[in-house]
């Protein structure tokens, strides 16, 4: 078994929008630099052996309360990662499989379902990593989920983790959160984000850097996790 730095790191990725209107770039630009972002902080996620990562890609208002333009302009985007992660050399040697948490079945566009449905069958052997992405995904809409699950169960769970999206992940270690806000939104992985450390960033999340994500991984290493003791 490999001794990961860290299980699990989720990333709020808040600013995209805001840095478009701080360089004149229209909303779906900022997205654009956002998704470069992404990557070069799972390749260093990945080099800093970090076993899973989740990524907040959009949640549920963000594709229904968005201007039409973006939201395609967004998905488009999506499309054209997954269909580069499908082909990646880097996340086959790291042995990174990808998962898509959320309600994307539903909302999404049937190519971009079936590209996503791609994605995670033609990597779910893989056991090195976990690269989680969140899409149209609330933590109210998860529990609330759950619960009706757990209510019609004819077992009893010995946690409520078995009914949640994220059943097959380890609890999160450490949030980080970009955009200079620092609270968590729409109940993000709330229950599996109980005992997580948290890491708030003034820098709108383009401008998050490798070296950003590293210092914060470090900060995390060097705290003392005392779990209510």
């Amino acid at each position: 078994m490999q001794n990961y730095s860290i299980q699990h790191i989720a990333l709020i990725p808040d600013g995209n929008r805001r840095w478009a209107r701080k360089h004149g770039k229209a909303p779906w630009l900022g997205h654009k630099e956002g998704i470069k972002t992404y990557e070069n902080i799972l390749r260093k996620a990945l080099e800093l052996n970090v076993f899973c990562v989740s990524f907040w890609g959009m949640s549920v208002d963000n594709i229904t309360k968005r201007e039409a333009r973006e939201v395609k302009f967004l998905l488009g985007y999506f499309a054209e990662n997954l269909l580069k992660a499908l082909k990646s050399k880097e996340l086959e040697r790291h042995d990174a499989r990808i998962s898509i948490l959320g309600e994307w079945r539903a909302k999404f566009p049937k190519k971009l379902v079936s590209i996503g449905e791609r994605a995670i069958a033609e990597t779910k052997d893989r056991t090195g990593h976990i690269v989680n992405l969140l899409l149209c995904y609330d933590g109210k809409s998860e529990m609330t989920r759950a619960f009706k699950l757990a209510q019609g169960s004819k077992k009893s769970p010995s946690s409520p983790k078995e009914f949640l999206l994220t059943k097959d992940l380890p609890p999160v270690d450490l949030v980080i959160r970009t955009g200079g806000d620092p609270h968590l939104s729409a109940g993000f992985m709330m229950w599996d984000t109980a005992d997580a450390q948290l890491h708030f960033s003034d820098k709108l999340w383009p401008d998050f850097t490798p070296s950003d994500f590293e210092g914060a991984v470090q900060d995390f290493l060097r705290r003392s996790r005392r779990f209510g003791a």
